[in-house]
Protein backbone atom coordinates (compact mmCIF):
# COMPACT_ATOMS: atom_id res chain seq x y z
CA UNK A 1 0.00 0.00 0.00
CA UNK A 2 1.13 3.62 -0.80
CA UNK A 3 1.33 6.00 2.30
CA UNK A 4 1.92 8.71 0.14
CA UNK A 5 -1.42 8.05 -2.18
CA UNK A 6 -3.73 7.18 0.65
CA UNK A 7 -2.80 10.81 1.78
CA UNK A 8 -4.01 12.18 -1.27
CA UNK A 9 -7.06 9.68 -1.45
CA UNK A 10 -8.45 10.84 1.86
CA UNK A 11 -8.15 14.57 0.73
CA UNK A 12 -10.90 14.03 -2.40
CA UNK A 13 -12.61 11.15 -0.75
CA UNK A 14 -13.55 12.51 2.56
CA UNK A 15 -17.41 13.59 1.50
CA UNK A 16 -19.07 16.80 0.38
CA UNK A 17 -18.50 19.22 3.36
CA UNK A 18 -15.10 17.83 3.88
CA UNK A 19 -12.96 16.54 0.74
CA UNK A 20 -10.37 18.59 -0.22
CA UNK A 21 -9.05 19.80 -3.81
CA UNK A 22 -5.95 18.43 -4.77
CA UNK A 23 -2.96 20.90 -6.19
CA UNK A 24 -2.06 20.19 -9.21
CA UNK A 25 1.58 18.83 -7.95
CA UNK A 26 -1.09 16.31 -5.87
CA UNK A 27 -3.02 15.45 -8.55
CA UNK A 28 0.16 14.98 -10.99
CA UNK A 29 1.76 12.97 -7.99
CA UNK A 30 -1.49 10.80 -7.52
CA UNK A 31 -1.76 10.02 -11.53
CA UNK A 32 1.70 8.83 -11.56
CA UNK A 33 1.55 6.54 -8.77
CA UNK A 34 -1.39 4.87 -10.19
CA UNK A 35 0.09 4.66 -13.86
CA UNK A 36 3.18 3.19 -11.97
CA UNK A 37 0.88 0.51 -10.14
CA UNK A 38 2.59 1.74 -6.67
CA UNK A 39 -0.99 2.35 -5.57
CA UNK A 40 -2.72 -0.33 -5.12
CA UNK A 41 -6.20 -1.71 -6.65
CA UNK A 42 -8.16 -0.73 -3.94
CA UNK A 43 -6.36 2.53 -3.67
CA UNK A 44 -6.59 2.87 -7.44
CA UNK A 45 -10.59 2.49 -7.60
CA UNK A 46 -11.34 4.05 -4.47
CA UNK A 47 -9.64 7.20 -5.98
CA UNK A 48 -10.94 7.58 -9.49
CA UNK A 49 -14.62 6.61 -8.40
CA UNK A 50 -14.41 9.18 -5.07
CA UNK A 51 -12.56 11.82 -7.67
CA UNK A 52 -15.38 11.31 -10.30
CA UNK A 53 -17.96 12.48 -7.21
CA UNK A 54 -16.24 15.53 -6.19
CA UNK A 55 -15.76 16.58 -9.68
CA UNK A 56 -12.22 17.58 -11.03
CA UNK A 57 -10.98 21.04 -10.88
CA UNK A 58 -8.96 22.45 -13.64
CA UNK A 59 -5.63 22.20 -11.50
CA UNK A 60 -6.14 18.89 -10.68
CA UNK A 61 -6.73 18.16 -14.00
CA UNK A 62 -3.91 20.56 -15.57
CA UNK A 63 -1.69 18.35 -12.79
CA UNK A 64 -3.11 15.09 -14.23
CA UNK A 65 -2.14 15.96 -18.20
CA UNK A 66 1.60 16.85 -16.38
CA UNK A 67 1.80 13.16 -16.05
CA UNK A 68 0.35 11.90 -19.36
CA UNK A 69 2.84 14.26 -20.80
CA UNK A 70 5.86 13.19 -19.06
CA UNK A 71 5.00 9.40 -19.37
CA UNK A 72 3.03 9.00 -22.09
CA UNK A 73 4.45 8.39 -25.93
CA UNK A 74 5.36 11.40 -28.14
CA UNK A 75 5.34 11.41 -31.60
CA UNK A 76 7.84 13.01 -33.10
CA UNK A 77 7.03 16.34 -35.20
CA UNK A 78 7.04 15.94 -38.78
CA UNK A 79 7.34 19.22 -41.65
CA UNK A 80 3.78 20.55 -42.27
CA UNK A 81 2.40 23.71 -43.97
CA UNK A 82 -0.34 23.43 -41.44
CA UNK A 83 -0.44 22.50 -37.61
CA UNK A 84 -1.23 19.00 -36.94
CA UNK A 85 -4.89 18.69 -35.58
CA UNK A 86 -5.66 16.66 -33.70
CA UNK A 87 -9.41 15.21 -32.99
CA UNK A 88 -10.13 13.61 -29.88
CA UNK A 89 -12.59 11.38 -29.20
CA UNK A 90 -14.02 9.44 -26.51
CA UNK A 91 -12.18 6.39 -25.49
CA UNK A 92 -15.74 4.28 -25.19
CA UNK A 93 -16.72 5.00 -28.57
CA UNK A 94 -20.24 5.39 -30.20
CA UNK A 95 -23.52 3.43 -30.11
CA UNK A 96 -26.02 5.37 -31.75
CA UNK A 97 -24.38 7.45 -34.52
CA UNK A 98 -21.84 6.47 -37.08
CA UNK A 99 -18.64 8.35 -36.43
CA UNK A 100 -17.35 10.64 -38.59
CA UNK A 101 -13.40 11.05 -37.66
CA UNK A 102 -11.84 8.53 -39.94
CA UNK A 103 -13.31 9.96 -43.44
CA UNK A 104 -13.11 13.65 -41.61
CA UNK A 105 -9.39 12.77 -41.24
CA UNK A 106 -8.89 11.31 -44.59
CA UNK A 107 -10.76 15.00 -45.97
CA UNK A 108 -8.66 16.92 -43.96
CA UNK A 109 -5.19 14.91 -44.96
CA UNK A 110 -6.68 14.88 -48.98
CA UNK A 111 -6.54 18.82 -48.44
CA UNK A 112 -2.77 18.94 -46.90
CA UNK A 113 -4.07 19.13 -43.36
CA UNK A 114 -2.59 16.28 -41.25
CA UNK A 115 -4.29 14.26 -38.60
CA UNK A 116 -3.66 12.54 -35.63
CA UNK A 117 -6.14 10.70 -33.70
CA UNK A 118 -5.59 8.11 -30.67
CA UNK A 119 -7.44 5.68 -28.76
CA UNK A 120 -7.83 1.79 -28.19
CA UNK A 121 -10.37 -1.00 -28.58
CA UNK A 122 -13.87 -1.33 -27.32
CA UNK A 123 -13.78 -0.14 -23.52
CA UNK A 124 -16.38 0.31 -20.94
CA UNK A 125 -18.62 1.41 -19.44
CA UNK A 126 -20.00 2.50 -22.98
CA UNK A 127 -18.04 0.24 -25.14
CA UNK A 128 -19.06 2.16 -28.09
CA UNK A 129 -17.66 1.44 -31.10
CA UNK A 130 -14.06 2.92 -31.15
CA UNK A 131 -12.18 4.68 -33.96
CA UNK A 132 -9.40 1.64 -34.38
CA UNK A 133 -12.44 -0.62 -35.78
CA UNK A 134 -13.34 1.83 -38.46
CA UNK A 135 -10.06 2.11 -39.42
CA UNK A 136 -9.51 -1.65 -39.97
CA UNK A 137 -12.75 -1.61 -41.82
CA UNK A 138 -10.77 0.77 -44.40
CA UNK A 139 -7.95 -1.59 -44.41
CA UNK A 140 -6.12 0.52 -42.06
CA UNK A 141 -4.52 -1.53 -38.64
CA UNK A 142 -3.09 1.05 -36.59
CA UNK A 143 -2.17 -1.27 -33.83
CA UNK A 144 1.43 -2.25 -34.75
CA UNK A 145 3.41 0.64 -35.49
CA UNK A 146 5.57 2.37 -32.98
CA UNK A 147 5.73 5.81 -32.47
CA UNK A 148 8.41 6.55 -35.08
CA UNK A 149 6.42 5.03 -37.45
CA UNK A 150 3.09 6.58 -36.29
CA UNK A 151 5.28 9.78 -37.15
CA UNK A 152 6.28 8.00 -40.50
CA UNK A 153 2.32 8.13 -41.61
CA UNK A 154 1.89 11.39 -40.64
CA UNK A 155 4.49 12.84 -42.84
CA UNK A 156 3.80 11.22 -45.96
CA UNK A 157 0.38 10.99 -45.69
CA UNK A 158 -0.89 13.42 -43.27
CA UNK A 159 -2.28 10.54 -41.06
CA UNK A 160 -1.56 9.29 -37.88
CA UNK A 161 -2.93 7.15 -34.99
CA UNK A 162 -1.27 6.76 -31.41
CA UNK A 163 -2.89 3.33 -30.18
CA UNK A 164 -3.57 3.26 -26.27
CA UNK A 165 -2.61 -0.84 -25.63
CA UNK A 166 0.60 -0.79 -27.59
CA UNK A 167 1.95 2.66 -26.95
CA UNK A 168 0.74 3.58 -24.05
CA UNK A 169 0.33 0.55 -21.61
CA UNK A 170 0.45 2.23 -18.70
CA UNK A 171 -2.99 4.12 -19.17
CA UNK A 172 -4.09 0.73 -20.60
CA UNK A 173 -3.53 -1.05 -17.42
CA UNK A 174 -6.41 1.21 -15.50
CA UNK A 175 -9.07 0.34 -18.47
CA UNK A 176 -10.06 -2.30 -16.01
CA UNK A 177 -11.24 -0.79 -13.34
CA UNK A 178 -13.79 1.35 -15.69
CA UNK A 179 -15.39 -1.82 -15.60
CA UNK A 180 -15.27 -2.73 -11.89
CA UNK A 181 -16.75 1.43 -11.28
CA UNK A 182 -19.19 1.57 -13.78
CA UNK A 183 -18.54 5.01 -14.88
CA UNK A 184 -16.27 7.19 -16.55
CA UNK A 185 -13.39 8.11 -13.95
CA UNK A 186 -11.96 11.84 -14.78
CA UNK A 187 -8.87 10.38 -16.89
CA UNK A 188 -11.95 10.30 -19.55
CA UNK A 189 -12.04 14.05 -19.73
CA UNK A 190 -8.49 14.17 -19.77
CA UNK A 191 -7.67 11.71 -22.53
CA UNK A 192 -9.59 14.09 -24.77
CA UNK A 193 -7.45 17.40 -24.03
CA UNK A 194 -3.81 14.69 -24.14
CA UNK A 195 -1.73 15.96 -27.20
CA UNK A 196 1.02 12.92 -27.67
CA UNK A 197 2.16 15.17 -30.82
CA UNK A 198 5.44 17.12 -30.32
CA UNK A 199 5.18 20.03 -32.76
CA UNK A 200 2.56 22.27 -33.73
CA UNK A 201 -0.88 21.40 -33.51
CA UNK A 202 -4.37 22.36 -32.71
CA UNK A 203 -6.79 20.50 -30.00
CA UNK A 204 -10.29 19.78 -31.23
CA UNK A 205 -12.17 18.31 -28.38
CA UNK A 206 -15.93 17.23 -28.01
CA UNK A 207 -17.67 17.35 -24.65
CA UNK A 208 -21.23 16.64 -23.72
CA UNK A 209 -21.98 18.51 -20.26
CA UNK A 210 -21.02 22.79 -20.07
CA UNK A 211 -18.52 22.09 -16.59
CA UNK A 212 -16.67 19.84 -18.53
CA UNK A 213 -15.84 22.03 -21.15
CA UNK A 214 -15.32 24.59 -18.48
CA UNK A 215 -12.80 22.16 -16.62
CA UNK A 216 -10.86 21.93 -20.32
CA UNK A 217 -11.10 25.39 -21.59
CA UNK A 218 -9.21 26.08 -17.62
CA UNK A 219 -6.65 23.25 -17.94
CA UNK A 220 -5.01 23.51 -21.12
CA UNK A 221 -5.26 27.65 -20.25
CA UNK A 222 -2.98 26.19 -17.14
CA UNK A 223 -0.92 24.76 -19.91
CA UNK A 224 -0.36 27.64 -21.98
CA UNK A 225 -2.54 26.15 -24.53
CA UNK A 226 -4.03 29.42 -26.52
CA UNK A 227 -5.35 27.74 -29.64
CA UNK A 228 -7.87 24.92 -29.41
CA UNK A 229 -11.58 23.99 -30.54
CA UNK A 230 -14.43 22.86 -28.37
CA UNK A 231 -17.66 21.43 -29.91
CA UNK A 232 -20.88 19.86 -28.09
CA UNK A 233 -20.94 17.02 -30.75
CA UNK A 234 -22.52 13.83 -31.38
CA UNK A 235 -22.33 11.75 -28.16
CA UNK A 236 -19.67 13.60 -26.42
CA UNK A 237 -17.36 13.65 -29.97
CA UNK A 238 -16.06 16.44 -31.73
CA UNK A 239 -18.78 15.46 -34.73
CA UNK A 240 -21.22 18.32 -35.92
CA UNK A 241 -24.58 17.17 -35.62
CA UNK A 242 -26.82 17.81 -38.25
CA UNK A 243 -30.03 17.72 -36.34
CA UNK A 244 -29.30 20.32 -33.67
CA UNK A 245 -27.39 23.77 -33.40
CA UNK A 246 -23.85 22.78 -32.73
CA UNK A 247 -21.90 25.04 -29.47
CA UNK A 248 -18.59 25.90 -30.35
CA UNK A 249 -16.01 27.33 -28.02
CA UNK A 250 -12.89 28.98 -30.16
CA UNK A 251 -9.73 29.70 -28.42
CA UNK A 252 -7.32 31.89 -30.47
CA UNK A 253 -4.21 32.57 -30.69
CA UNK A 254 -4.70 36.55 -31.69
CA UNK A 255 -7.63 37.62 -30.51
CA UNK A 256 -10.10 37.31 -27.93
CA UNK A 257 -8.91 34.33 -25.60
CA UNK A 258 -12.70 32.76 -25.66
CA UNK A 259 -14.91 33.12 -28.64
CA UNK A 260 -19.26 31.15 -28.23
CA UNK A 261 -20.14 30.01 -32.00
CA UNK A 262 -23.64 28.42 -32.64
CA UNK A 263 -23.63 27.14 -35.69
CA UNK A 264 -26.81 26.22 -37.55
CA UNK A 265 -26.83 23.69 -39.95
CA UNK A 266 -30.23 24.83 -41.59
CA UNK A 267 -28.17 28.23 -42.07
CA UNK A 268 -25.76 26.43 -44.43
CA UNK A 269 -28.49 23.82 -45.70
CA UNK A 270 -26.71 20.91 -43.95
CA UNK A 271 -29.65 19.98 -41.79
CA UNK A 272 -30.70 16.84 -41.15
CA UNK A 273 -30.85 13.48 -39.51
CA UNK A 274 -27.82 12.12 -38.28
CA UNK A 275 -26.71 8.84 -39.37
CA UNK A 276 -27.51 6.19 -37.19
CA UNK A 277 -25.02 3.22 -36.23
CA UNK A 278 -26.00 -0.13 -37.13
CA UNK A 279 -23.17 -2.47 -37.59
CA UNK A 280 -19.41 -2.92 -38.80
CA UNK A 281 -20.08 -4.17 -41.91
CA UNK A 282 -22.96 -1.90 -43.02
CA UNK A 283 -20.65 1.29 -41.74
CA UNK A 284 -17.64 -0.50 -44.19
CA UNK A 285 -20.45 -0.28 -46.90
CA UNK A 286 -21.60 3.62 -46.13
CA UNK A 287 -17.90 4.70 -45.94
CA UNK A 288 -16.66 3.45 -49.33
CA UNK A 289 -19.97 5.21 -50.97
CA UNK A 290 -18.70 8.19 -49.35
CA UNK A 291 -15.42 8.03 -50.42
CA UNK A 292 -16.53 6.86 -54.21
CA UNK A 293 -17.95 10.29 -53.90
CA UNK A 294 -22.33 9.07 -53.46
CA UNK A 295 -24.41 11.63 -52.01
CA UNK A 296 -25.57 9.82 -49.50
CA UNK A 297 -26.77 11.32 -45.97
CA UNK A 298 -23.00 10.13 -44.30
CA UNK A 299 -21.80 12.19 -47.17
CA UNK A 300 -23.63 15.10 -46.20
CA UNK A 301 -22.51 14.97 -42.23
CA UNK A 302 -18.74 14.52 -43.71
CA UNK A 303 -18.74 17.73 -45.66
CA UNK A 304 -20.46 19.64 -42.80
CA UNK A 305 -18.29 18.21 -40.61
CA UNK A 306 -14.94 18.23 -42.57
CA UNK A 307 -16.11 22.02 -43.96
CA UNK A 308 -15.94 23.39 -40.86
CA UNK A 309 -12.60 21.89 -39.23
CA UNK A 310 -11.29 23.07 -43.18
CA UNK A 311 -11.76 26.17 -41.47
CA UNK A 312 -10.80 26.01 -38.31
CA UNK A 313 -7.53 24.64 -39.59
CA UNK A 314 -7.00 27.36 -42.14
CA UNK A 315 -7.37 25.60 -45.00
CA UNK A 316 -10.45 27.60 -46.05
CA UNK A 317 -11.57 31.16 -45.40
CA UNK A 318 -15.02 30.25 -44.72
CA UNK A 319 -16.91 27.55 -43.53
CA UNK A 320 -19.01 27.38 -46.37
CA UNK A 321 -15.64 27.38 -48.92
CA UNK A 322 -14.32 24.75 -46.35
CA UNK A 323 -17.63 22.44 -47.54
CA UNK A 324 -17.20 22.89 -51.17
CA UNK A 325 -13.57 22.16 -50.94
CA UNK A 326 -14.99 18.52 -48.89
CA UNK A 327 -17.05 18.02 -51.92
CA UNK A 328 -14.64 18.80 -54.85
CA UNK A 329 -12.16 16.67 -52.98
CA UNK A 330 -14.79 13.51 -52.53
CA UNK A 331 -16.03 13.96 -56.27
CA UNK A 332 -12.54 14.29 -57.83
CA UNK A 333 -11.38 11.19 -56.01
CA UNK A 334 -8.85 12.92 -53.86
CA UNK A 335 -9.64 11.57 -50.23
CA UNK A 336 -9.77 7.68 -51.81
CA UNK A 337 -6.73 8.57 -53.32
CA UNK A 338 -5.35 9.86 -49.54
CA UNK A 339 -6.56 6.14 -48.23
CA UNK A 340 -4.32 4.93 -50.71
CA UNK A 341 -1.11 6.50 -50.09
CA UNK A 342 -1.45 6.19 -46.91
CA UNK A 343 -2.07 2.30 -47.29
CA UNK A 344 1.13 2.16 -49.40
CA UNK A 345 3.17 3.78 -46.73
CA UNK A 346 1.93 1.23 -43.79
CA UNK A 347 3.30 -1.41 -46.67
CA UNK A 348 6.58 -0.03 -46.73
CA UNK A 349 6.86 -0.18 -42.86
Amino acid sequence: MSLVFRELLKKVASGTHTHQDLTRAEAALALKLMLEQKATPAQIGAFLIAHRIKRPTPEEMAGMLDTYLELGPKVPAVDSDYPVMILSQPYDGRERTLPLGPLTALVLAAAGIPVLQHGGERMPPKKGVPLIELWRRLGVDWSWLTTDQVAVCLEQARLGFVYLPRHFPAAQALVPYREEIGKRPPIATLELIWNPYQGASHLCIGFVHPPTEVIIRDALSLHGVREFTTVKGLEGSCDLPRERTAIIGLARKHSEPWQRLHLRPQDYGMAGGNVPWSNLVEAKKTMEKTLAGDPQPLTASVIWNSGFYLWRGGRADTIEAGMQLCEELLKSGAVSQQLKQLQVVMEGL
